[in-house]
């Protein structure tokens, strides 16, 4: 139905466990800066509390499966890895236009008044749609599903129609922890919990400060997001490409060079990734994972584009190019170049001294 491969029936108070997790979530910090999920807490505790109207929540699944292992590119360290749901389109229009069909059709056939979310709204998507039978939450917290794997984007119809409800998923994880093992930044402090300060995710979409210095060396080429923990899990083999054009990738997405990259102004960034999740980050935000990955990838030619970001617009970027060229140059090569610096942004000084240590 309009592209979802996966549809399920569950009550809005089917995860009363849902609200007291998430108080805990936030109460640890393990949110970051994601401060509005503290101040949505309220709503996202449960459906009632965001529509006390509701009494069915739909939730569907649409297909995401890359088509070709996500792992590869991680390999080839001159070039950025990029998550594979942001290679296409922006999968919140898609999938919220579709979302609206939806409910038009549920509307015009059985009544009722309906509500649409995608992921951005307060809603507890995941429990939701494991509660719905799509899949249960993994160990990596994510929505694993028999069918399709770890790719699935979700998406919720609150109604006030009474729905017949489908039985809950059971989590078939098991004894594995591929998952978990997998992870570069070691950001599961436990099986089904997620400490999102230091997923690779949330450091390169969420986070607006530099990354922290003991993270840096642990992401490799990763400029936007992270497929490893969701790649790994064996339910993959069942898994499908994903069929939706618009969500492939692009092929300029698939293996672009660090080099091209780091070269991007702000018009050129917006062009490049016009009408993606990728443009929401902003230009200055990018370049510093772009620079990140170019510290890490031990290519003494990349040096060179670090340095002209030295005198860039963005103290974020300027700080970023301090520890990639660290990485890159010789001790000497380095000295020499930090004594003709002149920098007034505290940040950025703090940059220059902690890579002479």
């Amino acid at each position: 139905m309009r592209g979802f491969g996966a549809i399920g029936v569950t009550r809005p108070e089917a995860v009363p466990e849902a609200k007291a997790r998430l108080d805990q979530f936030i109460a640890d910090g393990a949110h970051g800066d994601m401060i509005w999920m503290a101040t949505t807490a309220e709503r996202r505790g449960s459906p009632l509390a965001l529509w006390p109207d509701v009494r069915s929540v739909i939730m569907l699944g649409m297909n995401y499966g890359p088509d070709e292992d996500p792992l590869t590119i991680l390999q080839q360290r001159d070039r950025a890895a990029i998550s594979v749901y942001a290679k296409g389109d922006d999968y919140h229009e898609l999938i919220k236009a579709r979302l609206k069909d939806v409910a038009r059709w549920l509307v015009a056939n059985a009544g009722g008044d309906v509500k649409v979310f995608v992921d951005t709204a307060a809603v507890m998507e995941k429990p939701l749609a494991a509660k719905a039978g799509l899949g249960w939450q993994g160990k990596h917290t994510n929505v694993v599903s028999r069918d399709f794997g770890s790719w699935l984007f979700l998406g919720a119809i609150f109604t006030t129609l009474d729905l017949p409800i489908d039985e809950a998923a059971d989590d078939a994880c098991g004894s594995c922890h591929a998952c978990l093992d997998a992870c570069p930044t070691a950001a599961f402090p436990a099986p089904y919990r997620l400490d999102a300060r230091r997923c690779i995710s949330y450091l390169t979409i969420e986070h607006k400060g530099p990354i922290p210095r003991d993270l840096r060396p642990l992401m490799g080429n990763r400029i936007y997001g992270c497929d490893d923990c969701l790649a790994v899990c064996p339910w993959n083999k069942f898994a499908e490409q994903g069929r939706e054009a618009k969500l492939a990738a692009r092929d300029v997405l698939r293996a672009p060079t660090l080099a091209e990259l780091s070269r991007l102004d702000d018009a050129q960034f917006r062009a490049l990734f016009a009408k993606t999740s990728i443009k929401r980050t902003g230009r200055d935000r990018f370049i510093r994972n772009v620079l990140n990955a170019i510290g890490n990838s031990g290519d003494l030619s990349l040096a060179a584009e670090a340095e002209r970001l030295l005198d860039d617009a963005s103290p974020l970027v300027r700080g970023a190019a301090v520890w990639a060229l660290s990485k890159l140059l010789s001790k000497e090569q380095f000295s020499s170049l930090a004594a003709g610096a002149n920098e007034d942004d505290p940040s950025v000084k703090d940059e220059w001294a902690q890579a002479r240590v």
